[in-house]
């Protein structure tokens, strides 16, 4: 595999610099740079919780749920009960979250998910649920105003709907140019084979039920067209 491969299969780095204490795509400093300013300008304090995530993490995070160590949610954010599931059912349940190692689309670099602190209410803390991003939630301003703004630095909600895969998820915004680049360098093969090389739990049946999910929950998103 080439290195643009490897990076977007979240096994190589060098694409990244440090921000702020993030690790991001080197090329995204100014778009990104430009986007907080103006959500300075409108009266948010914007804030990164997740940018980068390698490989590795991704898979401690895949195997601490595939395992019971942590909750698998449903689309109403109450956990799953998955005693009695098969293989397929538990990884399709993972999924509706937390992608794949080697499908993440933080894996890129260009892809964050973010809030505004000003917004949290003393002694609140962040979840990243969508009721937060709700009418009713604590960043929903926060949340039209990056909808109305963040094409003009060439940002987009990768998953601003739930389409039968990934569910909504507000806070995750995507550089469209930057992401699609990634994202057209590797296919379900290549992640396959990533996965094929590491302890992943459930990776037989990952591999062979491969095209229907990467159809479902990886190339299943909003369209990247930005202003």
């Amino acid at each position: 595999m080439n290195d643009l491969q490897l990076q977007a299969l979240g096994l190589q780095c060098s694409h990244l610099i440090d921000f702020g204490g993030s690790q991001i795509h080197r090329h995204l400093k100014s778009d990104l740079d430009g986007l907080m300013q103006a959500a300075k300008s409108s009266g948010f304090d914007f804030a990164i919780a997740s940018a980068h995530r390698d490989f590795h993490r991704q898979k401690a995070i895949w195997n601490a749920k595939y395992s019971g160590l942590r909750p698998i949610l449903d689309l109403d954010n109450k956990a799953v009960d998955t005693s009695g599931f098969s293989s397929k059912a538990m990884i399709e349940a993972i999924m509706l979250f937390s992608a794949l190692p080697g499908a993440s689309r933080h894996h890129f670099g260009t892809d964050l998910d973010v809030y505004a602190t000003n917004c949290l209410a003393n002694g609140q803390s962040l979840q990243l649920e969508p009721w937060e991003y709700e009418q009713s939630g604590p960043f929903y301003e926060f949340s039209v105003w990056l909808d109305q703004t963040m094409g003009e630095f060439g940002f987009y909600k990768p998953y601003d709907v739930y389409r039968g895969g990934v569910a909504c998820e507000p806070w995750h915004i995507s550089h469209a140019k930057l992401a699609n680049e990634m994202s057209v360098s590797v296919d379900a093969a290549a992640i396959s084979e990533a996965i094929s090389q590491y302890d992943v739990l459930g990776k037989e049946s990952i591999i062979n039920n491969m095209g229907e999910l990467y159809e479902r929950y990886v190339i299943n998103v909003a369209s990247s067209t930005v202003k």
